[in-house]
């Protein structure tokens, strides 16, 4: 019996030689995939070391942190959906292959970085060319995949992400055991080298035929309202007090220049984003699910290197391996989760996985200095399980919402509001985190010259740094430090839980629920295959 997907039958736009290599071609995309989703994965053990004095790290305060994750990301999401349109326009190979050098040029770059503020500013070229990446890895698959495939390789591109968060921690903890902290980003050229040379020699080119026309002025637009809102926010938690007037104006100015850009999206006759995607129910609560549960995962991943580090005294290579769980449950579930929603459909599927991803944040509320640690290893399983019923089958519906030819938009909506999630969720909840805990940690601090007060009170690495040049005398504050955090932790991780409930009651209310007719095709389908 002829497969629906042979590139024999009539109407197939797939040339047969792109056909016979489909899951070869799979498997250099996800190589692509993996340094990007690996280079956030490896900073996450790494920004404790980082924030830890010269010589060791930078020494680099909690936003200067905030920052050097969100630097990455504002660019990436800032860029993605003209970097699909230009992929649509010059071809998805050429633009893959330009994204990759650039991405292994700022990864060298942040490698040799001698300060917070440079690492910030590399960063951001990473992200400039990952920018050019994630989307053309997926709208090249959705062109070398025949529809009927494409859920079964979504499915494998999104365990690719589980790989990559499984090898970036465990990797990031080998390499801060033995080499200084730029090695996890030097790491990245060699992988870059290959991904190159492979691509050259398997991924075909694909363009759209009708590609849309940039629009820098909605680049600029969504660039600097969102480095506006996101500096604001960061900055009322370095300062605990979000009715300072800067603090204020920033945030108000990243709002108005936001709307602005939604305003001019509206009019122009080639917008960076098509708002009127959006009228389709469907597509926006499918992307609204993605920007939620990376809201709530940024956020929360964030916290729990210092919850690990600081407060369980465990080495960057031990809480590598402790977030295995978490990437195994994505390895295992992400390729099996289109099963899932075959059955029950993707409202169902979806809601129950952000109710899942809602109640493990909420266990970090109940988190002590001496909880056991299997109880964390569970709740890591979970998350992993959750996010994989999450991701692929809202990937699913947001890549089949529009054509084939506007694969590239596609992909760039998805990651531009994953990524603006995971920005916010960082600087939301960084923030949270940051503001809880000086207000459990100042009074403790009473006895500190003025000049180190401040500073001391910016997080749990800043007070437990100044503990140690005082000495003995220091030693007082170590146990105040761990209190204070984990009184923080338990509240930013119960923000983080209301967030994805938002998500679940999004998704329940707007996706669609299992078809009435899916039961009798694949009766159908059944009865077709036994004939």
């Amino acid at each position: 019996m002829t497969s629906p997907a042979d590139p024999a039958l009539p109407g197939s736009r797939i040339p047969e030689a792109v056909h016979r290599r489909r899951w070869a071609i799979l498997g250099v995309l996800m190589l692509s995939l993996l340094i990007v989703v690996l280079d956030n994965s490896i900073l996450n053990v790494a920004i404790k070391t980082i924030s830890t004095p010269a010589p060791t790290g930078l020494g680099a305060t909690q936003s200067e942190l905030e920052w050097a994750i969100n630097s990455y990301t504002l660019v990436f999401a800032g860029l993605l959906f003209s970097a699909g349109l230009l992929g649509d326009r010059l071809g998805r190979k050429r633009v893959l292959l330009g994204g990759l050098a650039v991405f292994g040029l700022g990864s060298a770059l942040a490698a040799t970085a001698g300060s917070p503020t440079e690492l910030i500013a590399f960063r951001a070229v990473m992200g400039l060319g990952a920018a050019f990446v994630m989307p053309a890895t997926l709208a090249v698959l959705m062109n070398v995949f025949e529809r009927e495939e494409q859920p079964k390789a979504i499915g494998i591109w999104a365990g690719g992400v589980g790989l990559a968060i499984a090898i970036g921690p465990i990797t990031g903890g080998v390499l801060l055991d033995h080499f200084w902290w730029g090695s996890v980003f030097l790491i990245n050229v060699p992988i870059v080298l290959i991904a190159l040379a492979l691509m050259i020699w398997l991924v075909p080119d694909s363009r759209d035929p009708n590609p849309g026309r940039i629009d820098p002025i909605g680049v600029v637009l969504s660039v600097v309202g969102l480095v506006l809102l996101v500096y604001g926010i960061i900055k009322g938690g370095q300062l605990a007090d979000f009715t300072d007037a800067t603090v204020l104006s920033t945030i108000g100015a990243g709002l108005a220049v936001l709307v602005a850009f939604v305003v001019f999206e509206k009019r122009s006759s080639h917008p960076s984003i098509d708002v009127t995607y959006f009228k389709n129910k469907v597509f926006s609560a499918a992307i609204a699910a993605i920007a939620l549960v990376f809201f709530a995962l940024m956020g929360v991943t964030f916290f729990s290197v210092f919850y690990t580090q600081s407060v369980r005294g465990y080495s960057p290579l031990e809480t590598g391996l402790l977030m295995l769980p978490l990437a195994a449950a994505q390895m295992i579930f992400a390729p099996r989760a289109r099963l899932v929603v075959d059955r029950f459909g993707n409202k169902a599927t979806t809601t129950a996985g952000l109710l899942v991803i809602a109640a493990s944040l909420a266990a970090f509320a109940g988190f002590e200095a001496d909880t056991p640690i299997w109880i964390l290893e569970v709740v890591f399983f979970l998350m992993g399980a959750g996010m994989a019923h999450i991701m692929t089958p809202v990937s699913v519906v947001i890549m089949q919402a529009l054509p084939r030819e506007k694969a590239g938009s596609a992909s760039a909506l998805s990651n531009t509001f994953r990524q603006v999630g995971g920005a916010l969720g960082i600087a939301v909840l960084g923030s949270v985190l940051s503001t809880a805990y000086r207000n459990g940690i100042e009074d403790k601090l009473d006895l500190l010259p003025a000049g180190l007060r401040h500073t001391a009170g910016e997080s749990i690495e800043a007070t437990l740094g100044v503990a140690d040049k005082l000495g003995p005398r220091g030693d007082a504050l170590i146990v105040p430090a761990h209190d204070a955090f984990l009184h923080a932790m338990h509240v930013t991780a119960l923000w983080g839980a209301g967030v994805a409930v938002v998500g679940a009651i999004v998704v329940a209310v707007f996706l669609p629920g299992k078809p009435p007719t899916a039961q009798k095709d694949e009766e159908g389908r059944k009865l077709v295959a036994a004939e």
